[in-house]
C-alpha cells in the first residue's frame, strides 16, 4: 500500500507573440523553439509511456496565449519554414564535420532528433493542443488553466472586473478548446492575494496553486504545512509548492541541470560558426542568433565558454535517468518521513516551469520519461496522482486562510512592480477604468461591438505579466515596452473612437488580424455586476 502522493505540475505558458504584419520577428521563435526543443519531445514522452503500458499522471497548464498561438495557422505555418531551415543547419553540419568524428556524430544525432520532430509535428497535422487534448482524454494528463494573459492578478485587485476578466476569459477559452471546464488554476506567477479565492470560486474552478509561503503563512497555521492542501472558506483548495524537490530541479547551482555532463545552453552554432557560413540560418538582417545547434556540455561552471567540451548525448541520457533514479528514491524517503510525521499520506506537490524541460534542459524530457517510469515500476511508497483526482479521494482538509506570496524574487510582488517596470501601472489602470465604462454601453450595431471586443482584447494583452517580467530581467527589454506601449495605444484610440461614435472599420479590421486572441470573447464581461446598461 502507498503512503503517500506526488504530483508533478509542468506550466507550459508563453506569452502571446504574433506578427502577421512583418515576415520576421525574432521573438515569435520563442514559440518555435519551444515546439521543436520542450511540447513534442514531452509529446514523444507521453507516446512512450502510453506504449509501454505505463499509466502516468502529470499536471500541465495550457495558458490561452500558449494554445491560442499553437492554433494559429500563420504561426504554424511559420513554424514549419522555421523547422526547415533548422534541418537544413543540421544537414549542412554533417556534410561539413565528416571529418571530425564527434562533431559528425552530434549532427547526425541532431539531424535524427529533428527527423522525429518533423514526423511527430506531420502525425498530429500541427495540432500540438488536439495532441495534448488525447492524454487528457486518456486521464494520464491533467490539463488545468492559467490568467487569460497571465495578468499578475495582486496588481489588479482595486478593479474586481479585471480579476474577473483574467479569470472568465480564461475559463471559458479551455473549455472551448478541452470540450470541458478545469478543474484548476496555476495563478500567474503564483500570485495570491487574499480575497482572490472568491473570483476564483466565481469562475467555478476548484483548487489553485501557490507557492509554499502562502500555505505555511496561512492563519491559522496550517497543521501539515504544505503537505496537504487547505480549504479556503469558499470551499476552493490550495496546494503549495514542496520546496526540497523543487530546489532539486530548479536551482542553478546545486540543481540537477547544473550537471558538467549536459548540453551547455549558452554556447551555440549561430555565435560561433565562421559568418558567412552560418548567415543563410541567422536574422534576414544579418545578426547572429541562436540556432539551437549545440556541442559542448556544461563541463564546469565557472569555466569560460571556450573552455567548455564537446557533448555526448549518451552519457547525458544515462545521467538523466541516475538523477530520475535520485529524484523518485529522495521522494520515497521524503514521504516515508513525512507519513510517520503527519499520521497521513502527505502529498508532494512539485511544479515546475514546461520550458525547463528541453528548452533550457535539453535533457528535461529523458528526465521526466525515466522519473514517471521509475515511479511506476520500481518503487510503491507514493502515487503519482492528479491535484483534482487527490481532492476526490481526500475531500476534508484544513480551512484556513492563505498568505500573501508569489513565487517570484523575495516571494511577493516587487519583481512586477519595481523601478524598471513601475510605470506601466497608471496607464494599465487607466485602461482598466476605461474598459469598465465601455463594457457598461450596449453596443448600436455589429461595427461597435467588434470595436468594443477587440479593447478588451488589448487591455487583456497590455496586462501580461510577462512584459513587466522581462523589463525586470533586462532582457529583450526595448521589445516588452514596445509590446506594452502598442496595446495601451491601440486600446486608446478604440476608446476615443467608440466614445466619439467614429469607428475607423479598416483600420479595426487590421488590428483584429492583428491581434486576434479570443475570437469568442464578450466585452461584457468587464461590467460591473450590479452597474445599469447605459445606452449609447
Amino acid at each position: 500500500m502507498t503512503i503517500g502522493y506526488l504530483a508533478l505540475v509542468l506550466h507550459a505558458h508563453l506569452p502571446f507573440v504574433r506578427h502577421p504584419e512583418s515576415d520576421y520577428v525574432l521573438e515569435e521563435e520563442w514559440l518555435y523553439e519551444a515546439i521543436t526543443e520542450t511540447y513534442i519531445p514531452l509529446l514523444k514522452v507521453f507516446e512512450g509511456l502510453r506504449t509501454d503500458g505505463v499509466d502516468f499522471k502529470l499536471t500541465m497548464t495550457l495558458t490561452p496565449p500558449l494554445v491560442a498561438m499553437l492554433r494559429d495557422p500563420l504561426l504554424q505555418e511559420r513554424y514549419e519554414a522555421h523547422l526547415t531551415q533548422l534541418q537544413k543547419l543540421v544537414a549542412c553540419e554533417v556534410e561539413r564535420n565528416k571529418f571530425n568524428s564527434h562533431l559528425k556524430y552530434l549532427a547526425e544525432f541532431y539531424e535524427k532528433e529533428l527527423a522525429e520532430v518533423r514526423s511527430l509535428w506531420q502525425k498530429y497535422d500541427g495540432d500540438i493542443v488536439g495532441a495534448f487534448k488525447q492524454f487528457l482524454d486518456s486521464n494520464n494528463l491533467e490539463i488545468i488553466t492559467c490568467g487569460a494573459t497571465h495578468g499578475y492578478l495582486p496588481l489588479l485587485k482595486m478593479y474586481p472586473e479585471a480579476i474577473r476578466a483574467q479569470l472568465q476569459v480564461a475559463v471559458e477559452s479551455h473549455t472551448q478548446e478541452f470540450g470541458k471546464p478545469p478543474n484548476g488554476i496555476w495563478l500567474p506567477e503564483c500570485a495570491y492575494f487574499n480575497g482572490l479565492e472568491r473570483a476564483i470560486a466565481d469562475a467555478g474552478l476548484r483548487y489553485f496553486i501557490s507557492d509554499g509561503h502562502g500555505i505555511m503563512y496561512a492563519k491559522p497555521r496550517p497543521r501539515f504545512s504544505t503537505y496537504a492542501p487547505i480549504f479556503t472558506e469558499t470551499g476552493v483548495a490550495v496546494f503549495a509548492r514542496d520546496q526540497e524537490s523543487s530546489q532539486q530541479v530548479w536551482s542553478a547551482r546545486i540543481g540537477y541541470p547544473s550537471d558538467p555532463v549536459y548540453r551547455e545552453f549558452y554556447k551555440d552554432l549561430g555565435w560561433e560558426a565562421d559568418y558567412e557560413y552560418i548567415k543563410p540560418f541567422i536574422m534576414p538582417n544579418g545578426q547572429r542568433k541562436n540556432t539551437g545547434v549545440k556541442y559542448h556540455k556544461i563541463t564546469g561552471q565557472n569555466l569560460d565558454l571556450g573552455a567548455k567540451q564537446l557533448y555526448d548525448p549518451y552519457w547525458a541520457r544515462e545521467k538523466a535517468a541516475e538523477h530520475a533514479g535520485n529524484f523518485c528514491f529522495n521522494r520515497e524517503k521524503q514521504i516515508e518521513h513525512l507519513y510517520h510525521s503527519m499520521g497521513r499520506p502527505p502529498i508532494v506537490m512539485s511544479p515546475y516551469d514546461a520550458e525547463l524541460f528541453g528548452h533550457w534542459w535539453y535533457e528535461g524530457p529523458w528526465f521526466i520519461d525515466y522519473t514517471l517510469r521509475k515511479a511506476y515500476f520500481d518503487q510503491k511508497v507514493f502515487r503519482l496522482t492528479h491535484l483534482a483526482d487527490y481532492l476526490k479521494e481526500n475531500p476534508s482538509q484544513q480551512v484556513a486562510r492563505p498568505a500573501q506570496s508569489s513565487w517570484g524574487y523575495k516571494g511577493f510582488h516587487e519583481f512586477w512592480l519595481n523601478e524598471t517596470n513601475a510605470w506601466v501601472y497608471p496607464h494599465l489602470h487607466k485602461a482598466t477604468e476605461r474598459m469598465i465604462a465601455l463594457a457598461q454601453r450596449e453596443a448600436v450595431d455589429e461595427l461597435e461591438r467588434k470595436a468594443l471586443n477587440q479593447a478588451a482584447r488589448e487591455v487583456l494583452l497590455a496586462q501580461s505579466s510577462d512584459w513587466t517580467f522581462i523589463m525586470s530581467t533586462g532582457t529583450m527589454v526595448p521589445y516588452a515596452v514596445r509590446r506594452t506601449k502598442s496595446h495601451l495605444l491601440r486600446f486608446n484610440k478604440l476608446f476615443e473612437d467608440i466614445s466619439k461614435g467614429a469607428i475607423d472599420s479598416g483600420w479595426l479590421e487590421k488590428v483584429e488580424y492583428m491581434d486576434n486572441i479570443f475570437p469568442q470573447i464578450d466585452y461584457r464581461v468587464y461590467r460591473p455586476l450590479s452597474t445599469p446598461v447605459l445606452q449609447a
